[in-house]
């Protein structure tokens, strides 16, 4: 028994001496990481990168030297990755994951993607592995001070956006357009060559408006939802509403009042204040100009 208790004892303090070898202090980061997800169009977009403070610091042109590269962060390299080939500021890049680094000015900055992502602040950057260079504005935004570092994905648009980096009173806005036409266009071929539903026809036509594309293909698609929704039941006021803006667009305008009259009364029927309001008015407006 005696022995047993000394192994026990010996067991206890050899698991404790293990503990306290693994074991680490918990502290809060000075510059915590952040991850940013958007989908922009039919892209996806996500960076990722820690957040310095200022903590009465002054940043650009003393912390963060004018005219020399930037890490553009804390820690590792900042870093971006798009899911499709994109443009930034109007120079093609491929879909793939890049490190960022600028080279802050006072009215401009110099923007770099480098191919290599994985990169601990600028000690092992190489100018021949850049994938983009570009020059943006830097906008002053004083007496704004952003406290904490920060890079946002800001006027999201259908095939556009602006990635924004912002900290102390400045901001710089990186243009990014995304490819959607293309892809739209092939989803919809292959959605209403198969079997095709009241909303597939309909999504189809406006996009189809929206894009400024082929009125009379949308009209024809609107159409065939209008056909099916009847064939349903289905009190479809919103499918009428879209498609009194495709033949106002085209001009019709005696065409779009009839539609537009049909609609109200549905959305009348389904209590729906919004298209009430929105096919009032567009009657007014096109019985002036029938």
């Amino acid at each position: 028994m005696k022995h047993f208790k000394t192994f026990s004892i010996a067991l206890s303090l050899l698991c404790l001496a293990i503990f306290t070898a693994n074991a680490q202090v918990e502290m809060p980061s000075p510059s915590p990481t952040a991850t940013l997800s958007q989908k922009v169009g039919l892209t996806d977009v996500s960076i990722e990168y820690s957040r310095p403070s200022m903590k009465g610091r002054k940043i650009f042109g003393n912390l963060v030297p004018y005219g020399k590269i930037w890490r553009t962060g804390a820690n590792m390299a900042t870093k971006l990755t798009f899911g499709d080939d994109v443009k930034i500021a109007g120079k093609d890049l491929k879909a793939g994951t890049y490190a960022l680094f600028t080279i802050p000015g006072e009215k401009e900055w110099t923007v770099i993607l480098s191919k290599n992502a994985n990169q601990s602040g600028t000690g092992s950057y190489k100018e021949e592995e850049d994938a983009l260079r570009v020059t943006i504005a830097a906008i002053d935004i004083a007496p704004i001070k952003v406290e904490t570092f920060l890079i946002n994905i800001e006027d999201i648009k259908a095939t556009s956006a602006l990635i924004e980096i912002l900290w102390e009173s400045t901001v710089v806005q990186v243009p990014l357009e995304v490819s959607v036409d293309e892809r739209v266009i092939a989803s919809i071929q292959k959605t209403l060559a198969g079997s095709p539903k009241a909303g597939d026809y309909f999504t189809a036509a406006v996009y189809y408006r929206e894009n400024g594309k082929d009125l009379k293909q949308a009209l024809t698609w609107i159409n065939e939802a209008i056909k099916q929704n009847e064939a349903s039941g289905t009190n479809a006021f919103w499918v009428y509403r879209q498609k009194s803006l495709i033949e106002a667009d085209m001009r019709d305008y005696k065409a779009a009042v009839a539609t537009a009259q049909i609609g109200l009364e549905k959305a009348i029927q389904a209590r729906n204040d919004d298209y009430i309001k929105m096919n009032t008015d567009s009657i007014a407006e096109w019985n002036k100009l029938k």
